[in-house]
């Protein structure tokens, strides 16, 4: 099994700057790996996720070959933080048991070496929302997923820099809507990456996943996934099944490229929002290892910025 990058366990600045950079080649041989190694070895991805898309995002990891599991308690957290190889949070439909959840899972993953991915979904509805994702900061996700208004409102409140939002409509997330652009996003994406030494997904017509150091831009998918719920709640989940076994770049990656090929193949073959679902399903589940690896997919260095 490949070992999931360590240096996304712990916070520091900067953490892992020093990373080297991967070519486009490189990468894609990893995606590849990762998605025919999750094939290959079904591996427990648990989520603490919104009760709105716990089913679809069960399938969607069953689906790419993972295994999965739906807790809420702290002492369920703190016990599949252990058992699982990478943790999915979702902050979609909070209950008051997460105030202490949240926090006591992220310790967890962290204690026991173990990456989690967070989704911050609905950022701005409540204060509950805000003092979990700043309770988290000390023990940061190895992926943060979202579309482009949460991850620039998730820079702002951990303080990454002033110019971070720069590009930003201001509006913040509509809901769970964005009202921002996937390239408005880059700067906080970056900066989010640069701070956890992990990766950062933003959703959008074109995707931007990045490093901190290389950021690629993904396209694919359809405008339908808008019209179902769950589709970038289960991505996070997906995330989270290859982050088992690759590090937070590629395993974002790889779930991104995923995603795209599932939603463009599901397009084909719909008559309507629900056959989408169902379609987009087993598109997601008859994809090859090598196919998720010849996705479209752009790649550059980040901004020094």
């Amino acid at each position: 099994m490949t070992e999931p990058s360590t240096c996304a366990i712990s916070a520091p600045a900067d953490a892992c700057a020093s990373r080297s950079t991967r070519t486009e080649a490189e990468l894609r041989a990893l995606m590849a790996r990762a998605v025919h190694e999750v094939r290959e070895t079904n591996p427990l991805a648990p989520s603490i996720t919104n009760t709105v898309t716990q089913n679809f995002v069960a399938d969607a990891q069953l689906a790419v070959g993972g295994s999965a599991a739906m807790v809420y308690l702290p002492d369920e957290g703190e016990c599949v933080a252990a058992l699982g190889g990478a943790v999915y949070i979702n902050l979609g439909t909070l209950l008051p048991v997460y105030e202490q959840t949240v926090p006591a899972t992220a310790r967890a993953c962290a204690g026991a070496g173990k990456p989690w991915v967070l989704d911050p979904v609905g950022i701005g509805i409540g204060s509950l929302r805000t003092q979990l994702i700043e309770a988290v900061r000390e023990n940061p996700p190895a992926i943060l997923r979202g579309n482009a208004s949460e991850i620039i409102a998730v820079a702002e409140l951990w303080g990454l820099g002033d110019d971070a939002a720069e590009d930003a409509s201001g509006d913040g997330p509509r809901g769970v809507d964005s009202t921002d652009s996937v390239d408005a996003a880059e700067r906080a994406a970056v900066a989010c990456a640069r701070f956890t030494g992990g990766a950062v997904a933003v959703s959008g017509t074109t995707d931007l996943v990045t490093d901190g150091a290389q950021v690629a831009r993904l396209s694919g998918g359809s405008p339908l996934m808008t019209c179902i719920t769950g589709s970038g709640c289960s991505l996070g989940g997906v995330c989270a099944v290859y982050a088992c076994v690759a590090d937070p770049f590629v395993a974002a990656l790889a779930a991104t490229a995923a995603y795209n090929l599932a939603g463009l193949r599901a397009a084909e073959t719909y008559n309507g929002s629900g056959s989408f679902q169902v379609a987009f399903l087993d598109a997601l589940y008859n994809l090859t290892a090598e196919e998720v690896a010849e996705a479209p997919l752009a790649l550059a260095s980040a901004s020094a910025a």
